[in-house]
């Protein structure tokens, strides 16, 4: 008998990439139509269990310099190009999202930790709306022209130029289109920061923008630290529009910078959102929507993590929400089963443990949770932390004041009737980005949601987001509002020609 044949060798793989879930990333940066690496690089891991994952090419100055000189020798023919023929590329990338709607969800997944089956039924079909939306709604855009005193008055909408866009890492993708897509369909060329903890879909979606025909220099991507790559790039005397979501810390350094040159930025800083829950509320419902906030393992900017509850149904709502939250499964998000996954690295998970256990020194109870789980991180070597619910805090204490960013609620009271004390409460942060009510009578709601400090208020509901409506922040939610026209408005120069009725040699 002929001895057994040798297991064929492994496929070689390219340099420079990296296969993730069996899906093969390109790690270097993507400046002016081609790959480009770096000297140095960073390792990216997996949340879900601590596995490296890629090295990723750091970027610094001089590839945000020359990111930014792409974009710059791209955009007057990009702006020029007309608005069809940009819709026409945009709805070509969201083909290419759509074609690869598996790959993209699979390595975000295996990047960030967040479910799998969100990322297949709802994120990634988002990403590819947020591409067709924005694409058609450049087509409709415009003002109809107006008369004063005779003269015509003309609004249009001038491509503002090169725009730097750093995005977080609790939504990589769907983020980075929601500033992405209307950027592009306004004119302007784009370089794309992305979060050095979730680089991975980035890479991939500039290979889809290339395959579907975007010109060299109008998606760009410098993958690297904020200090390393996002510095120079938000100093850049050459980038004309700036949006960021992330931390208040970094949007004043980013403001600064900007300030030099007088550039315009829109800011989403997060948020520390109240659930109001009146006492003629349906209180399973209210219920549905708290257990709603620990989606992402707590870890979005528009969870209402201050649970407010009027007095006479706090019981009767905290024993509907343990019924809940009791059986929500935490594990492995690739599994269909799994409710509740990892946060997003080890320092994060410290950070998050460090507010519950000052919290719990200084008086707090912890009704459920509390600390990490040790069991899942024992079995994958992850960073899981058991959904948290904390009673007994002060209006003014760190856990009800701060950002934690996590699966980690608060619950308080407020007396029966008293709506002045409710809205107190729930305005009593530096924050507003959003609030959600839970009520029975429609019109004590609206009372109340006229006084409450948020971009966006829901009522009986939770994450309902249309992409035509104003979204941003108040206070030190934010600054300004994208969605909508407001989008084209921000990444444009709005420009108002008036023409007089006399004067023309032809007509005289």
């Amino acid at each position: 008998m002929a001895p057994p044949a040798p297991p064929a060798p492994e496929p070689a793989q390219p340099p420079h990439t990296a296969t993730v879930a069996g899906v093969p990333v390109d790690t270097r940066h993507w400046i002016g139509g081609t790959r480009l690496a770096s000297p140095i690089s960073f390792t990216d891991r997996s949340p879900i269990d601590g596995t490296p994952l890629a090295e990723i090419a750091r970027g610094g100055a001089a590839e945000a310099r020359a990111a930014v000189a792409a974009a710059r020798a791209a955009f007057p023919g990009w702006a020029a190009t007309p608005p069809a023929g940009r819709a026409r590329l945009l709805h070509a990338v969201a083909d290419g999202v759509e074609a690869r709607s598996e790959d993209l969800a699979i390595v975000e997944t295996t990047d960030n930790g967040a479910l799998l089956r969100s990322h297949r039924r709802g994120v990634m079909p988002r990403v590819a709306h947020n591409l067709r939306y924005f694409a058609d709604r450049l087509l409709a855009l415009g003002h109809p022209d107006f008369d004063t005193r005779g003269h015509t008055n003309h609004v249009s909408w001038d491509p503002a130029g090169p725009a730097v866009l750093i995005t977080p890492w609790n939504a990589p993708l769907m983020l980075a289109t929601w500033k992405i897509a209307p950027a592009l369909a306004a004119g302007c060329t784009v370089v794309l920061k992305p979060a050095e903890w979730t680089p991975l879909t980035a890479s991939l979606f500039a290979d889809i923008a290339h395959e579907a025909g975007l010109p060299p220099g109008v998606f760009n991507v410098v993958q690297g630290y904020g200090d390393e790559a996002g510095a120079p790039l938000t100093a850049d005397p050459g980038v004309r529009r700036i949006s960021f979501t992330g931390s208040v810390p970094t949007a004043r350094r980013i403001a600064g910078a900007a300030a030099a040159h007088l550039v315009p930025c829109s800011f989403e800083l997060g948020g520390k959102s109240p659930l109001l829950v009146l006492a003629d509320a349906d209180l399973e419902l209210a219920a549905d929507l708290a257990v709603e906030q620990y989606d992402n393992a707590g870890q979005v900017c528009l969870a209402a993590t201050r649970i407010l509850v009027e007095e006479s149904v706090r019981d009767a709502f905290l024993g509907h929400f343990l019924d809940r939250v009791t059986k929500l499964t935490q594990g492995d998000p690739r599994e269909e089963a799994t409710d509740l996954g990892p946060t997003i690295h080890p320092r994060h998970v410290e950070r998050v443990d460090g507010f519950v256990r000052r919290a719990l020194e200084a008086g707090a109870k912890a009704v459920i949770g509390g600390g990490r789980n040790d069991a899942l991180d024992s079995a994958l070597g992850g960073t899981y932390y058991l959904p948290t619910l904390l009673t007994d805090v002060d209006q003014d204490s760190e856990i009800v004041q701060e950002e934690v960013f996590g699966p980690v609620l608060t619950l308080q009271t407020f007396p029966d009737g008293d709506d002045d004390e409710a809205v107190r409460l729930a305005n009593g942060t530096r924050f507003g980005l959003a609030a959600t009510l839970a009520a029975g009578d429609r019109e004590r709601a609206r009372r109340i949601t006229e006084r409450l400090v948020a971009g966006t208020v829901w009522v009986n509901c939770f994450f309902v987001r249309d992409l035509s409506a104003p979204f941003g922040g108040s206070r030190q939610s934010g600054v300004g509002r994208e969605g909508g026209d407001w989008s084209f408005d921000f990444y444009c120069d709005l420009k108002n020609t008036v023409t007089a009725p006399k004067g023309w040699a032809r007509d005289e």
